[in-house]
């Protein structure tokens, strides 16, 4: 007896905690419980019907059983109280906010379950919560009075009713006068104000949609005053706070803009407009970055009545802040931000191919607006964060994927060939890269743009070929985070004129990186395209062609620059190259050797070490081209830096192994011994002069002048004149009689060797040690 008295609230408590209890082992246990005393009891109301639902794998995640399984359960009669009054008294105040949060949602759901319950009873006790001292319980409670009035609204709507029907006019007032409650309590402040803000601003979000009847009242004014205030400080607040804080703030201007500020012939007040495009386009200039980013996430949510007549002074302002801040380097977060609201602002004007393009996207605006996001897509910037750049070119992406979309459908003939082929290229380029995140984001869409059939985007170049590289079944099947699979596909649009430059120039990056299994992959792919068209003159030299102008344009980039290297060592080194050979001199030889002279004047010791292996592999090459790579690698021999000169004798040792046609087999072996024997990390430099002698190399005298300077007792004679700036300090110390005898010409002694030195003075005037 005294269990059938008390089973109705063992079988709710058992329920709440399997649904509502934080910890999932407790979730489980609860409902392993429950199934057991459904099967020996058999008394539980409905008891299999919520065993269905409320299993023991169901209620392991914890958002499915605030938002899903607790209003299943709250559909029996039995429960549903129970679990409303749980979650007003327990979890709109617990510690955690997150569990705050899916209560308040929990009980949107739950409100169609009992709305006059909700109305009468839930709404009057959670509106004095919400001004009361208890930070959590006010947090919970204003998230809850915002969530329930919307959910009202809902209702009111399915039975042809208003809000004011079902809410008293006394929790109307009560909902109201919650900011002005907190804002004279100074409740906005400190630390409970990372709170409060977003919690305000989730309410006025949804008050805004739920019409409630506040038009040209003074509480307006006060919320869009939070609402700038927050944007304005949002520096202020700590880190984990800021993104959620802004999100709300956001969500909150776009609402209350749709229901507040809008007359009765659907335009915007003008007053009103003016004050809010004027004071976020001033923060775009802030010099604080979230201010920036508040500002640009602002203008990209107003509502389109709202940004007509404005549209050019928004995109002017958004497009500088982009430029500027990107040759700047910094605020990179704002770009990001920036580039969101450029697509979202011009999708909210709308589009009229022949319309005014300050109110909205047409055939005058589409190319700068295009402009602006292709050039996004070239952000690169690094800090000690990495790659930040990566967050620009992913919204820019997505902005180009949905900008396109809308004139696709609405006006494709405003779409320009130039425009198309632009964007498809620099999406091949960023699918070819070497971030697994942004080349799986930008090879999904660059798919969903060749084979989106309604709307079909025009214009795209070779799109036969590319369809039957990417068939229809590689929208699901293609994993572009694997390097395996993605770049096997991707390197065949080397074989298309139209994509092969970006392509190449995105793979080089990949190929010449520094992550093995995404080196590997790349590098095979790209190997077996070479394969194919290595017998090809014409493919080839197009092929080379096109990498010397990656080269040439990306020469002081070293983000570009040593991966080409890197890949060019690897091809050299794999004789793809090999036709050229059969011509001496041939131009792309010559090419390839001016702009590796070039990149041996850095000091950047990564960049001449991939120089070094890129000179030792263009020995291959007949002709004046061999003898002035040995010059090359001779002047390397003599650098100052240890780490290079160490690193070109072992090359140029491995060089010689492999070309044993370089130099006279009678000196061969003097050679190897001299360049494995000097000890050149410690020693200051090799015996060039005898260096050069017995490979054959004259001493340098094809590539550099001597300075004739010295005394007649025996000085210094300046080895170079025509090197670059370090080698213009390097001297050579001759006897007098060798010098005299020799004229102080280029010395070249088989018995009294001469030695190379570095001066004080130079290095002090280099700031470059010895």
């Amino acid at each position: 007896m005294i269990v059938s008295h008390r089973i109705k609230f063992f079988h709710s408590a058992l329920l709440i905690t399997a649904v509502f209890d934080r910890n999932v082992n407790c979730r489980r246990a609860a409902s392993a419980a429950f199934q057991e005393n459904v099967g020996r009891q058999g008394t539980f109301p409905h008891g299999i019907d919520i065993l269905t639902a409320a299993d023991y794998f169901s209620v392991g995640n914890i958002s499915n059983c605030y938002l899903n399984i607790s209003v299943y359960i709250a559909g029996f009669p039995e429960y549903t109280k129970s679990i409303i009054d749980h979650l007003i008294s327990r979890k709109i105040n617990h510690w955690d906010s997150a569990i705050r949060e899916l209560a308040t949602k929990a009980l949107h759901n739950l409100t169609p379950q009992a709305p006059d319950y909700m109305a009468t009873t839930v709404l009057p006790q959670l509106l004095t919560a919400a001004v009361a001292v208890d930070l959590h319980g006010r947090h919970g409670a204003i998230l809850a009075c915002g969530e329930i009035t919307y959910a009202l609204y809902k209702v009111a709507l399915l039975t042809n009713r208003s809000v004011m029907d079902i809410i008293s006019p006394e929790c109307v007032d009560a909902l109201k006068n919650i900011h002005n409650v907190l804002h004279e309590r100074k409740q906005y402040r400190g630390f409970g104000g990372g709170l409060m803000r977003p919690a305000i601003c989730s309410l006025i979000e949804k008050l805004s949609l739920s019409k409630m009847p506040f038009k040209d009242d003074p509480i307006i004014t006060g919320w869009q005053c939070l609402i700038d205030d927050t944007i304005k400080n949002l520096h202020l607040f700590s880190s984990g706070l800021k993104m959620n804080i802004n999100v709300a703030v956001v969500t909150a201007l776009s609402a209350l803009c749709e229901e507040y500020y809008q007359d009765k012939t659907n335009q915007a007040d003008a007053q009103i407009q003016d004050v809010l495009i004027s004071q976020y386009l001033d923060g775009l200039k802030s010099s604080q970055v979230l201010t920036r980013c508040g500002s640009a996430r602002a203008l990209g949510c107003l509502p389109g009545f709202m940004v007509h007549s404005k549209l050019k002074q928004i995109f002017e302002g958004l497009q500088h802040m982009c430029a500027v801040s990107q040759k700047e380097g910094n605020f990179t977060e704002a770009r990001r931000d920036a580039v969101r609201s450029v697509a979202q602002v011009f999708m909210k004007a709308g589009i009229c191919p022949h319309g005014c393009p300050d109110s909205v996207l047409c055939s005058e605006n589409i190319a700068e607006v295009y402009g602006v996001l292709l050039s996004s897509l070239n952000d690169y910037t690094t800090d000690s964060r990495g790659d930040v750049g990566a967050w620009v070119r992913e919204a820019a992406m997505t902005s180009l994927k949905e900008l396109t979309l809308m004139v696709a459908n609405s006006a494709p003939e405003i779409l320009s060939p130039n425009l198309v082929k632009s964007m498809m290229c620099c999406l091949a380029q960023q699918a070819a890269e070497k971030i697994d995140h942004y080349r799986a984001h930008a090879g999904n869409i660059f798919l969903h743009l060749l084979h989106s059939a309604e709307p079909v985007v025009p214009h795209i170049p070779h799109k036969e070929e590319l369809l039957s590289i990417f068939p229809v079944e590689t929208i699901t099947s293609l994993n572009w985070n694997a390097p395996s699979q993605a770049f096997k596909y991707i390197a065949q649009l080397l074989g298309l004129p139209e994509y092969q430059y970006h392509t190449l120039l995105g793979l080089s990056v990949s190929v010449g990186g520094i992550t093995e299994s995404t080196v590997h992959h790349s590098s095979q792919s790209l190997f077996v395209f070479l394969k194919e068209i290595q017998n090809d003159s014409d493919a080839l030299t197009q092929f080379a062609q096109t990498f010397l102008r990656i080269f040439r344009d990306n020469l002081h980039n070293d983000r570009v620059c040593v991966p080409l290297l890197k890949m060019l060592s690897q091809m050299l080194a794999n004789s793809f190259f090999e036709i050229f050979t059969t011509q001496e001199n041939h131009q792309v030889c010559v090419e390839f050797l001016v702009l590796c002279k070039e990149l041996r004047k850095s000091r950047d010791v990564v960049k001449l070490r991939a120089c070094v292996d890129v000179f030792c592999g263009l020995i291959q090459f007949q002709g004046d081209v061999r003898k002035k790579v040995l010059s090359q690698l001779l002047l390397l021999l003599c650098h100052p830096f240890p780490v290079i000169r160490k690193t070109t004798s072992s090359e140029m040792y491995e060089m010689l192994l492999t070309y044993d046609d370089i130099t006279d087999p009678d000196v061969l072996d003097d050679v190897m011994t001299l360049l494995s024997d000097t000890e050149c990390q410690n020693e200051l430099i090799y015996d060039t002069a005898s260096t050069c002698l017995v490979v054959g190399v004259p001493f340098l005298l094809d590539f550099l002048t001597p300075t004739r300077a010295g005394s007649e007792d025996g000085g210094s004679v300046t080895l170079f004149s025509e090197a670059p700036s370090w080698a213009d300090h390097w001297q050579l110390a001759v006897p007098s009689a060798p010098a005299k005898q020799h004229g102080l010409g280029p010395p070249l002694f088989p018995t009294e060797r001469p030695s190379l030195f570095w001066t004080q003075a130079s290095a002090e005037r280099q700031g470059v040690g010895g």
